[in-house]
């Protein structure tokens, strides 16, 4: 809303595959309680675009999506870009807008460029939708990177920040110790392959107290013996 006010750019970076699907179905449901404004929305990525045509196709099938109502996506005034040419021309937004673009974390795809034009005005705002991966630049920007590097320079980071922790694809840890639970007989060891170390080490303490099972976290390049 803050973007919108200032007439300028909402850009959210989402994953091509589910990401960019959901956010445009919670702006429904924003567009729908009036919470934001009815302003132009564009899904800018070829992959999403396609990955958005199959929920579409089976958004009547409950038995996939059980979470999702009927109505995935009810934006009046909804674009999707899929040439190159339709996706440069949302760099210099001339009306407020939402730019949906991938890639989630700005490592590649159309969502660079937009960053590349975007993040020198304070003016706009980057809504960076889920976990950012150390290393990545959704993760400098996350962390208060005053200067990001992309196609060989660097750009200054003026734009406004906000990290949205509501759209996480993966299993938390009480979801993931349920899951485990539902095993018939207790597995010879479990080991947390995925996260962060410190992350990795909670969630392996955690299912270890709650179960009395082995739990391990290996070693980056560790070789174990699967029987």
């Amino acid at each position: 809303r803050r973007a919108l006010e200032r007439r300028r750019a909402n850009l959210h970076p989402a994953s091509a595959v589910d990401r960019a699907e959901l956010v445009p179905h919670a702006l429904s449901d924003l567009a729908a309680s009036g919470d934001i404004p009815d302003v132009p929305v564009y899904a800018d990525s070829p992959m999403a675009l396609a990955a958005l045509d199959v929920y579409r196709s089976q958004a009547m099938r409950e038995d996939l999506r059980p979470d999702l109502p009927l109505r995935m996506v009810d934006l009046p005034d909804l674009h999707t870009a899929h040439t190159a040419q339709e996706s440069m021309q949302l760099n210099e937004p001339r009306v407020p807008s939402i730019i949906i673009s991938a890639s989630g974390m700005a490592t590649g795809g159309r969502v660079v460029h937009h960053l590349q034009h975007l993040l020198p005005d304070p003016r706009h705002t980057v809504v960076l939708t889920g976990y950012q991966v150390v290393g990545t630049r959704g993760r400098q920007l996350a962390d208060g990177a005053t200067e990001l590097k992309m196609y060989g320079g660097y750009v200054p980071v003026r734009a406004e920040m906000v990290v949205d922790h509501g759209f996480s694809v993966h299993a938390d840890a009480t979801e993931l110790l349920a899951w485990l639970q539902e095993i018939p007989g207790a597995p010879e060891t479990v080991y947390v392959v995925h996260g962060e170390p410190q992350s990795s080490q909670s969630l392996a303490a955690l299912v270890r107290t709650a179960s009395g099972w082995c739990v391990v976290v290996p070693q980056l390049g560790e070789k174990v013996r699967v029987r």
